[in-house]
């Protein structure tokens, strides 16, 4: 088989080819960019990859979607690979099972400028008289809400776990860097938190927040 190396060296050079042959690449798609270096937690290795990809993208004007893999039981990217992916991608999304057992949703966890609780949730499945799997729809507008409620609270349960009060400015700055998110996407997060009564301003400080209704009835409705 081809070494680490060779196969990267084979991207390039097909890149150079198929732009000059025809005028243009629209997408390249990486499926296991884990074989292209020895090790997902190699630091140096895994930078140079990224690097080089992030270069050619560049080149070439075009896209390109690498797949990785989660480490197990987490939504977490392998390795130094995965820090590395997901400081530079544009874009992360996932692909999980839904509930539907014969469906897989697409689910948006970074959209550079975006945010990505607001992208629909889009369905596909295997269509056995196509022969390949196809588009089946988006999830509807109250499962995206859901979605976006469950992962806001997850992110204020953490970090409410931590500190009691905070302030807007802080919370702001830690919505950003806990969801990879710019300024503008964290201010209507906190919008949509205080909405949901997932956190409230604090009674005898009106420049903090505390923890809001919402965790508070969950916590006391569970067994």
């Amino acid at each position: 088989g081809m070494s680490r190396k060779e196969r990267l060296n084979a991207i390039v050079q097909s890149m150079d080819k198929f732009y000059y042959q025809y005028g243009g690449i629209q997408l390249v798609v990486i499926d296991g960019i884990a074989d292209l270096v020895k090790s997902a937690n190699d630091e140096a290795e895994s930078v140079a990859v990224i690097d080089e990809l992030y270069r050619l993208a560049g080149i070439y004007n075009t896209c390109i979607l690498c797949v990785l893999h989660f480490v197990p039981n987490g939504l977490k990217l392998r390795g130094h690979l995965g820090s590395e992916l997901q400081r530079k991608a544009a874009t992360i999304l996932s692909i999980e099972k839904d509930e539907e057992p014969a469906q897989s949703v697409v689910k948006a966890l970074k959209v550079r400028d975006g945010s990505p609780l607001d992208v629909p949730l889009m369905l596909f499945a295997w269509d056995k008289e196509a022969g390949m799997h196809v588009y089946k729809g988006e999830k509807t507008r109250e499962e995206k809400e859901k979605r976006k409620e469950r992962e806001l609270v997850n992110v204020a349960r953490d970090i409410f776990g931590r500190q009691t009060r905070i302030t807007y400015i802080d919370l702001c700055e830690q919505l950003q860097q806990v969801l990879d998110i710019k300024e503008r996407t964290a201010k209507s997060y906190i919008r949509f938190m205080r909405e949901r009564d997932i956190i409230t301003k604090e009674t005898a400080n009106q420049s903090c927040f505390v923890i809001g209704s919402y965790n508070l009835q969950r916590n006391a409705s569970c067994p």
